[in-house]
């Protein structure tokens, strides 16, 4: 009986030792992912990661190629209610914004019927798809609509999750340089 009791008492001695090394080795970690998470992380200020997608039409579009224009790069869905709300706005801005301003809107569920919604709500401007996924991985996409609002020199100078209204986009594109 006492051999049983001092072989448990070892036993969970040795497991307390595995498991604090474990944690240990775990806390570790976690400040170095913290660092590479943070060196990665797309802030404002930061160089938009440059992309190319097709549109509806088959086009190519480069972000790179639009340098020099003033860019609000918005990301939606077929199915997303805030990205519908927000579309009839972002039409009227297009079509009453100056020449120096372009709306990209990346879709990001190409395999859904976008030629419809496209048709329903009457865009006129791009809409780029996205069918691997990476522009959404690239800009940190989280929760949809997403709008980033880009300078002329490519820079990101903000952003704004959520369903935008005609004066939001106005007031973002009018601070861009």
């Amino acid at each position: 009986m006492i051999k049983k009791v001092i072989a448990a008492v070892v036993l969970i001695a040795l497991l307390t030792v595995a498991i604090v090394q474990a944690v240990d080795k775990k806390s570790d970690k976690q400040p170095d992912t913290a660092k590479e998470v943070s060196a990665t992380a797309l802030t404002i200020g930061a160089k938009a990661p440059d992309f190319e997608l097709k549109t509806l039409n088959g086009e190519s579009v480069r972000l790179s190629d639009l340098k020099g224009k003033k860019l609000m790069l918005n990301f939606w869905a077929t199915w997303c209610g805030p990205c519908k709300a927000e579309m009839p706005e972002m039409e009227e801005f297009y079509k009453s914004a100056d020449k120096d301003i372009k709306i990209l809107a990346v879709n990001i569920d190409p395999q859904l019927d976008v030629k419809g919604f496209v048709d329903e709500y009457k865009i006129t401007f791009p809409v780029l798809l996205d069918t691997e996924d990476a522009v959404n991985t690239k800009y940190q996409v989280i929760s949809i609509p997403t709008t980033y609002f880009i300078d002329s020199n490519g820079i990101i100078q903000n952003k704004f999750v959520g369903t935008m209204k005609l004066d939001d986009m106005k007031d973002f594109t009018n601070k861009l340089k």
